[in-house]
């Protein structure tokens, strides 16, 4: 499991340290980390130009104290300093007895560099970059150069993931002592490239129950139910699918195999699309008439492709007393009350522009402040919310248990029916048991894997029905606790 601290709590940490250890160890602790990362990433230092862009802030300085560091090592080291008379003394004072220089021309300099450190800002920066440090991040982007974010990209902010302003996009960026969520959670995670963690001692600071986290393969493993020996299809899980229309007949299709190939026991089919489903899947289960006439099931999914029939199919499923999934159109007339005194649990699965119509706000509101939304609509519908989109965030009602990010999210999943698979396949964990937070994050983590392998597999672009069909190699991976997710380390 990945976990990230908001600014508060990574600071309450830090100082804790900072009270047992000698005066500026915490500082070289992390500037050796990122000067080993930066070295890795050059390959060769010696002869390598280096450009530190350091703000006022201790970024900076971890920033600068890294740069003395590769100057020792034979780089050529300059840096540039956004507020001189507040650059770290310390750091400055290292960079400068190590060879290190403060450049004349920092365009020059940063139009030559092989590696660009940036320092610019530090946790506790909002509201994008001031007008002074633009020109120069958009000369760093615009170089040949890898910039190497300090703990997080500049012009992102730690606790939320927002980006409102203008932002430095690094190739990759070093964090100390904890993951921040911003880093998982886009648009900042877009920002922010492959991640690397660098322990600096704070672990034991560290309140047990983070403020985000993401599932690792070791994790869906342990949480993916697995038949025994004396499973039969009700102990594995019933899922009924309500799904479908006249004008949507694929989208009963691929619900019923998402949940099929996600390892329901049985699926209980109910909608128009019954003769499609049956051809295409005869081992379901169809229904003609309303979902509380279909028989035993363990969970409900509803909501893809049902179009103007959804409101009466929605609420016969709510009125049941068991997990229910509500996606796609069912969405459109949900009522928070109807949701909030349901006994068993709900999970609502919209996209964007679905939450932002559940919340009366723009879709580019909802795209900009992920966490936050994904938060309000757990809160609002005292539901499980799983927030599609580039990542993908699930949200349990209450302050309990962290948000949860999706690592697995691909952009291989913008197709169409996707979402359809997603539905049947978090549908079907919920019937074997899953509570919804822990379905959702599954569900997920398998659907981003799938796409990832069919895509590897087959070439691209890839389909909906090709993400289903992955989705047995993708339990079969999990379980093989191999850690493959992109871009962390």
């Amino acid at each position: 499991m990945r976990t990230a601290y908001c600014v508060e709590t990574v600071r309450a940490a830090e100082a804790e340290l900072m009270a047992r250890l000698p005066g500026g160890a915490l500082m070289h602790r992390a500037a050796a980390g990122l000067a080993a990362a930066c070295a890795g990433l050059l390959g060769r230092v010696y002869g390598a130009r280096v450009v530190v862009l350091a703000g006022s802030g201790d970024n900076g300085g971890d920033a600068l104290y890294a740069g003395a560091r590769l100057a020792r090592r034979g780089a050529g080291v300059a840096a540039v300093l956004l507020a001189p008379d507040r650059a770290h003394p310390g750091g400055l004072a290292d960079l400068l007895a190590s060879g290190g220089r403060v450049a004349d021309d920092p365009f020059e300099a940063l139009a030559a560099a092989d590696l660009v450190l940036d320092g610019i800002t530090g946790i506790g920066g909002k509201g994008g970059l001031r007008a002074d440090a633009v020109p120069l991040a958009r000369a760093a982007r615009g170089s040949n150069a890898v910039v190497v974010a300090v703990d997080l990209p500049s012009g992102t902010e730690a606790d939320t993931g927002e980006v409102r302003g203008e932002a430095l996009r690094a190739d990759a960026t070093v964090t100390f002592g904890a993951y921040k969520p911003g880093l998982l959670v886009d648009p900042a995670h877009e920002h922010a490239g492959p991640v690397r963690l660098v322990p600096i001692g704070l672990e034991e600071h560290l309140p047990s129950v983070p403020d985000l986290e993401a599932l690792q393969h070791g994790d869906v493993a342990r949480l993916l139910p697995h038949p025994a020996a004396e499973s039969d299809k009700y102990r594995r899980g019933v899922v009924g699918v309500v799904a479908g229309s006249a004008r949507y007949p694929g989208a009963a299709v691929l619900a019923v195999a998402g949940a099929l190939r996600g390892g329901a026991g049985a699926v209980r089919y109910v909608g128009p699309g019954a003769d499609a489903v049956i051809a295409r899947f005869p081992e379901s289960l169809v229904q003609g008439g309303p979902p509380s006439k279909a028989g035993r099931v363990q969970a409900w999914a509803v909501g893809p492709g049902l179009g103007e029939d959804a409101e009466g199919a929605v609420r016969d499923v709510l009125a049941s007393d068991v997990p229910v999934l509500v996606d796609a159109d069912g969405l459109r007339l949900l009522d928070p009350q109807t949701v909030r005194t349901r006994a068993a649990p709900t999970l609502l699965t919209p996209h964007a522009g679905e939450a932002a119509a559940l919340l009366g706000v723009s879709r580019e509101e909802v795209e900009s402040a992920r966490l936050a939304s994904v938060r309000e609509l757990a809160a609002r519908f005292g539901a499980t919310v799983l927030l599609k989109g580039s990542t993908t965030l699930v949200a349990a009602p209450g302050d309990a248990a962290p948000v949860r990010a999706n690592p697995m999210g691909t952009p291989w999943l913008a197709t169409a029916g996707s979402g359809d698979v997603l539905s049947g396949l978090t549908g079907s964990l919920l019937a074997a048991g899953l509570d919804a937070r822990d379905a959702g994050s599954v569900g997920a983590y398998l659907h981003g894997l799938a796409a990832r392998l069919a895509a590897a597999r087959g070439g691209t672009p890839i389909t909906a029905q090709e993400v289903a069909d992955a989705l047995p190699s993708a339990c079969r991976d999990v379980r093989n606790i191999r850690d493959v997710v992109p871009g962390v380390s």
